[in-house]
């Protein structure tokens, strides 16, 4: 049996940085330090600083006065900062910073009278973190039925945002419906989709071009770039799983499969997607090829404040803001 291993694949930037950020905040405070919700949606990763002595919490409300707070990489609401704030706890933001940019798209459409559609899934953190900066001039729209049918504001200025981890087919269709409904519907100046999200996904789209029979998909049930990817794959023919560990693969999934891919959401550690390599070995995937179809070099930099701190430290912080591991 052959193995595709997708490259590129696992951590983008704004993962790479959100975990550094935790890791370096529990070596400059010491544990306890406090996350908001997951850092980021791997049970891996959430696991291993878990044990490292983060402590993940629904709201700030839960952490101690005087505490360090790490706000996740989906980024959150201003009324999250406020009453951190109010709290005074230490704030340590480690949103991505390609979330921050549609941040801030929001605050100036919105100043300068626009009301947004945001193409995106409902309850997701970082949608409700986006939707808390102006929940009177945003309208979410999650598929198409929504866009021909959801109710949007009679107003002279409309502006369509998206969700980060959507890659650029998840949204065309949605955008068409939306474009057809709204002819002046304006789109933002820059490209909302995260350059992993659609590279991981191009990746995918290669694989049905290389022959792949079976996609396995290794990120966790809540990671929506992870479930994306499994989409992709069935939409061209070829059979999807989504799987946490190697221990989640089936035989059966493989029987009559001469070619197997193997790929990873963003926020999935190369170690987890190791073990699958190891184990689709063992059922007999001993010959792996590598697809290349793009070379990632995005590095993202720590926020400021910890980053001055941590050169000031430790040889071994030097290393971590540096980007050595």
């Amino acid at each position: 049996m052959r193995v595709v291993l997708a490259e590129p694949r696992g951590f983008c930037a704004g993962v790479e940085r959100a975990v550094k950020i935790v890791e370096l905040a529990l070596e400059l405070y010491g544990p306890p330090v406090y996350v908001r919700r997951e850092i980021v949606h791997n049970s891996h990763v959430v696991r291993r600083l878990r044990e490292l002595g983060a402590v993940f919490v629904d709201e700030v409300q839960e952490v101690p006065d005087g505490g360090h707070v790490i706000f996740s990489a989906h980024g959150v609401a201003p009324g999250v900062f406020d009453a951190a704030k109010a709290r005074k706890l230490n704030i340590i933001d480690a949103t991505c910073p390609l979330v921050a940019k549609v941040h801030l798209e929001v605050d100036r459409f919105v100043r300068h009278g626009y009301h947004i559609i945001l193409i995106g899934h409902a309850g997701h953190d970082e949608v409700v973190g986006t939707v808390g900066h102006a929940p009177n001039a945003i309208t979410l729209v999650s598929d198409v039925e929504q866009a021909r049918t959801r109710p949007v504001p009679a107003h002279e200025k409309l502006i369509v945002l998206t969700q980060t981890t959507l890659g650029i087919d998840d949204t065309a269709d949605i955008l068409a419906a939306l474009r057809q409904r709204f002819p002046e519907l304006e789109l933002p100046p820059t490209d909302d989709i995260c350059y992993a999200t659609q590279n991981r996904q191009n990746s995918v789209k290669a694989m049905a071009q290389d022959g792949v029979d079976v996609v396995l998909v290794v990120g966790s049930q809540n990671s929506s770039n992870a479930q994306r990817l499994v989409e992709v794959a069935k939409a061209r023919g070829m059979r999807g799983y989504l799987i946490d560990a190697a221990a989640d693969i089936q035989a059966d999934w493989l029987e009559n499969a001469r070619t197997v891919g193997v790929t990873a959401g963003a926020s999935t550690p190369e170690a987890v997607v190791q073990d699958v390599l190891a184990r689709l070995q063992a059922l007999g995937g001993t010959d792996v090829v590598r697809l290349t179809t793009v070379e990632e070099d995005t590095v993202f930099s720590l926020p400021p404040g910890l980053r001055h701190v941590a050169l000031n430290v430790s040889p071994r912080l030097q290393n971590i803001t540096a980007g050595k591991r």
